[in-house]
């Protein structure tokens, strides 16, 4: 009768966790790391007692969306080495991944943010680095590649089209692609001539509104913040 009766309460506990996991997502996705386990348990719908019930703080959220998120990256990489084209392969990695992070401004964080530990990173490096490794090293004996150019190159790469990204995401949201296609006319070993750039440069309008000092950099709009304390009383449960 006891375990019989308990069964309910960890299936409630487990859908609840699932609630909580879900909302996280989607807050990251939208707003990127800065958000609080208060915020995700309201919009998951759920009391804030229960969201510290099944997790003691953010950083525990963010371990149990880790896995899922580095799958997704692990996933688009394999893709991209089933492509039987190497420089294609190479090409569609970087165009997916960054299409993943247009879409969900917490990726880069939850994946290699040094402030959210260097276990993750080495984790994401573990995991995502080989696959890399292999799209260069094929594209290399394809002929493709400028010669010298490495895995970790593309690493610092798209980092600087993640903040490319995060700072053009509201005045002109597809603009990454234009700084893509320059990397990759960059990247090519071939003298042929660049090819056409899919989007037009930014005016001076946009440009100005995407460096305004009056926009919080990227650094701070995406900051992972601790959330310690609840903002119930402690005697809440």
């Amino acid at each position: 009768m006891t375990d019989a009766g308990a069964r309910p309460l960890r299936k409630d506990a487990e859908a609840n966790r699932r609630r909580l996991l879900q909302a996280a997502a989607e807050l990251f996705a939208e707003r990127g790391l800065q958000v609080t386990l208060n915020d995700i348990a309201r919009h998951a719908g759920v009391g804030v007692g229960t969201a510290y019930r099944r997790f003691a703080n953010k950083e525990e959220v963010i371990d149990a969306l880790f896995e899922q998120r580095l799958a997704e990256v692990a996933a688009i990489g394999e893709h991209a080495l089933a492509e039987p084209d190497p420089w294609r392969g190479l090409v569609t990695y970087l165009e997916q991944i960054l299409q993943l992070q247009v879409k969900d401004r917490g990726l880069t964080d939850i994946i290699n943010h040094p402030s959210l530990g260097q276990h993750r990173v080495t984790e994401a490096s573990e995991r995502i680095g080989p696959v890399l490794n292999l799209l260069i090293e094929r594209a290399h004996r394809q002929g493709s590649l400028r010669e010298g150019l490495a895995g970790t190159d593309i690493v610092f790469l798209q980092l600087a089209l993640d903040a490319i990204i995060d700072a053009t995401r509201d005045v002109a949201p597809g603009l990454y692609r234009r700084y893509l296609a320059i990397f990759l006319d960059g990247i090519r070993s071939e003298a042929a001539a660049p090819g056409p750039l899919p989007v037009p440069a930014p005016t001076e309008e946009q440009t100005q509104k995407a460096l305004s000092p009056s926009r919080p950099p990227p650094g701070e709009r995406r900051r992972a913040g601790t959330d310690d304390r609840p903002d119930f009383p402690a005697a809440a449960t």
